[in-house]
């Protein structure tokens, strides 16, 4: 990080003492509306949730309030770094749900690493949210946590998975336009085989991908069914969906006759030589933040086609913000019990579409979120995908940005 940008950040977090308030929605002047907000008039939406929990939803901030869950333990490109220091991100996140989708968020950072008890905490806190957001927890750990809270009967997503693997979705369907190549043809590799990784494999699947033309490598090298070194129950599934060959190697044997390099692992592992053992017209997608696997610079003196990073300071940013804030309102504006596979197959879809002709030209592959409303067009994508295959708890948009 650059020292002024340090500088500047610490300065107005400091200001402003963190980047959220809590602001009341209803003004209380007098005795009477004292009266309705609180006792004895507070009974009377008490009493109707009691009878019908559902109402919750009329009667309270459920239906537009999202829980920002972290233990710490896997904070951007920092690490394991505690819970008290995830705070600003977890903070981060409530402020973009609030300002792109016009939704409610809580940051809550748990003092605990144990699987088993993440999972009874956030079970615990479900009646309060309309939504539960898992933030910033480490691999393996997360995919478990996820998976047990699905039967929540609210939408449990963590956007290090799917967030990050929905927009690499929705940037390589408008690459693949700018190269002419089909996804059912190219030879695929991701390094990096954490949260990110995994999801990428398993989105890249879902929308045709040929597994046998993909090949994860993690710090150890290509995984490989029958590996013994660094596996773990999700690089297991990769052994088995990916890879079909066995390759066996190093990244750089790995990239050999590639078309697309995704990266979602550590700074400047691919070299020049490496791009130039790929095919004609590579596709890269270098998203370790804030230090990429190869810079944009070099990436494009190297021969790169199309560039994408996990930057803002350069084109084609592949930000989470694409997805999570348009996933969460169409989730909650239709009360739907969980983020579906479909529901993301959908966003990427919305997302890829936004981007014109012309900007293809151009080589730009995702949108910009300060230029179009991608937040609507994810909702609205999300909303009816949600009524088409029946995790819809209501047929009327609650909430509006």
């Amino acid at each position: 990080m650059k020292e002024a940008l340090k500088r500047e950040a610490l300065a107005l977090h400091e200001q402003y003492k963190g980047k959220l308030s809590v602001e009341a929605s209803i003004p209380v002047k007098g005795i009477e509306e004292l009266s309705l907000v609180y006792s004895p008039g507070v009974a009377a939406p008490c009493l109707e949730i009691q009878q019908n929990v559902t109402k919750a939803y009329t009667y309270t901030m459920k239906g537009n309030l999202v829980g920002v869950v972290s233990d710490g333990t896997a904070v951007l490109g920092l690490g394991d770094i505690g819970p008290e220091a995830a705070m600003p991100v977890m903070e981060g996140k409530a402020l973009l749900l609030k300002q792109f989708a016009g939704i409610n968020a809580v940051p809550i950072c748990l003092d605990t690493k144990d699987t088993d008890e993440i999972v009874q905490i956030v079970r615990a806190l479900a009646p309060t949210f309309g939504a539960i957001n898992l933030e910033d927890i480490s691999a393996p750990r997360c995919f478990e946590i996820e998976a047990r809270l699905q039967d929540l009967g609210i939408p449990v997503f963590h956007d290090d998975q799917h967030g990050t693997a929905i927009v690499v979705g929705a940037g390589l369907i408008n690459a693949l336009k700018i190269v002419g190549k089909q996804k059912e043809q190219v030879r695929v590799v991701i390094n990096g085989a954490g949260a990110a990784g995994v999801a990428i494999l398993k989105i890249l699947l879902s929308l045709g991908y040929q597994g046998s033309n993909i090949v994860v490598c993690d710090s150890k090298g290509i995984i490989y069914e029958g590996r013994k070194e660094g596996m773990n129950s999700e690089k297991e599934y990769v052994a088995l969906w990916s890879n079909t060959a066995n390759l066996t190697g190093s990244l750089e044997e790995a990239v050999v006759n590639t078309d697309i390099f995704i990266g979602v692992s550590a700074p400047n592992v691919l070299t020049e030589k490496m791009i130039s053992t790929m095919n004609v017209d590579p596709i890269i997608f270098a998203l370790a933040n804030p230090d990429p696997e190869v810079t944009y610079e070099n990436a494009l003196a190297w021969g790169a086609k199309v560039i994408a990073t996990g930057r803002s300071d350069y084109p084609n940013q592949i930000n989470n913000m694409l997805a999570f804030p348009g996933i969460f309102r169409g989730a909650l504006d239709v009360h739907a019990t969980a983020i579906t596979e479909e529901m993301k197959l959908a966003t990427i879809e919305a997302i890829a579409n936004l981007v014109t002709s012309d900007q293809l030209v151009e080589g730009t592959v995702v949108p910009n979120v300060f230029e179009i409303d991608v937040t609507e067009a994810v909702a609205h994508a999300v909303r009816h995908c949600a009524y088409e295959t029946g995790i819809a708890k209501t047929k009327i948009p609650v909430f509006t940005k």
